[in-house]
């Protein structure tokens, strides 16, 4: 489905940062885009050749996407799966809204893992009075999450006792809720894969993950930055969850490496699948610069029915995620000092075009290749102390 010089237009659910990146990514491969977005300012509405600024359930915006894109795609996973359901009576959708929906809901994804037999924490369902009297005392220390709406670390709670459960529980207005064993974490890392509709899967490499405050802060992707078999058993349960879902797209799914010392992780076999996201993601941003197929050109790929290539990464990265933490608080309008960061070698920044910048805002990333991970990162480190990052 490439266009050259017929007008072929892909659209896209959202108008985020990842929007942006995806619609760049679809322009430099000769498509028209088309972006569904409430918001006035939206990043990838403003890249866009069409921006329709409606609600994500208005008819009449969903019709008009339908009516000028050939295909469509979504970039955030809390676009309504009733409005790619009503898209996808008109038009090819990927991923299909019955994906997005289990990734919408903790507990429907995790029993998803279970039936791929896929390794995640041990846990508990909590929709009823009942069901929290019943937790065992096994599940705690735990946290507490929203079945739905949670994300960066939002909709959580850590408990220890079964009173703290229950007050959680309450502050958390009782909605629907899983309750997670608290394991020994070694470390977090992701897989990113796509998967096209006739059944062809690829991925990227393992990330490996530092997150702060629930959001994801710095992803180092090298050969070796975890044990070979490790990656090997990573990369082959996000395929199976990919395939258990028919899912066509790109699939991030994050993962726990736990400390197998620790009583609490036996019989977990040292690797437990936290959560997918029905779409690119923030630890694959590095492929941009450190990859000769980008994650946002593979989601291109997987909607316009391409060719899939298993991408090869050609530097060691290290990617920064920039907050809005990192801007000047005095209300000058000053930006971070960009110029000695780009003095750095191998830096590569991308800003989102966001007019405001606020504390744990995604403004933007940084990221950093070079000729060994050594190098790549001695130059990450300066990067941080330079826009006041901490150290990693």
């Amino acid at each position: 489905m490439l266009g050259g010089a017929k007008e072929i237009t892909l659209g896209v659910m959202g108008g985020g940062q990842l929007g942006r990146m995806f619609v760049h990514a679809a322009q430099r491969m000769g498509f028209f885009t088309a972006v569904l977005d409430p918001d006035p300012h939206s990043p990838a509405g403003r890249v866009s050749h069409h921006h329709i600024q409606t609600s994500y359930t208005d008819p009449d915006g969903l019709a008009r996407l339908a009516q000028v894109a050939q295909a469509i795609t979504t970039e955030f996973e809390n676009v309504p799966a009733p409005a790619l359901a009503t898209l996808a009576h008109s038009r090819p959708v990927a991923p299909a809204a019955a994906s997005v929906a289990i990734a919408q809901d903790r507990a429907a994804e995790k029993a998803h893992f279970v039936r791929c037999g896929v390794p995640c924490a041990p846990y508990a369902v909590i929709e009823t009075a009942e069901q929290l009297a019943a937790v065992p005392a096994s599940l705690l220390p735990g946290i507490l999450k929203t079945a739905r709406m949670g994300y960066d670390g939002k909709g959580q709670a850590r408990v220890r006792t079964h009173d703290e459960l229950v007050q959680a529980w309450s502050a958390m207005q009782m909605v629907p809720c899983v309750l997670e064993k608290m394991l020994p974490l070694q470390l977090e890392c992701s897989v990113i894969v796509a998967r096209g509709s006739d059944g062809s899967c690829v991925n990227l490499p393992l990330q490996r993950n530092l997150h702060r405050d629930g959001i994801l802060a710095v992803t180092e992707v090298y050969a070796g930055n975890v044990p070979e078999a490790l990656e090997a058993r990573a990369i082959a349960a996000a395929k199976s969850i990919a395939q258990g879902l028919d899912y066509v797209g790109v699939l991030c799914v994050e993962f726990f490496v736990l400390d197998e010392a620790d009583p609490a992780a036996a019989g977990l076999g040292g690797l437990v699948v936290n959560e997918m996201a029905p779409r690119p993601h923030n630890s694959g941003h590095y492929s941009m610069d450190a990859c000769d197929v980008s994650q946002f050109e593979l989601q291109v790929r997987t909607l316009a029915h391409l060719p899939l290539v298993q991408p090869r990464q050609h530097s060691p990265a290290i990617m920064l995620n920039l907050l809005g933490d990192i801007w000047p608080e005095d209300g000058s309008g000053g930006v971070p000092p960009w110029n000695d960061v780009l003095a750095l070698p191998g830096t590569h920044l991308h800003l989102y075009g966001k007019l405001k910048a606020s504390r744990g805002r995604k403004m933007g990333h940084l990221n950093i290749t070079g000729p060994s991970i050594e190098a790549v990162r001695s130059t990450a480190l300066q990067a941080a102390q330079i826009l006041g990052i901490d150290a990693f």
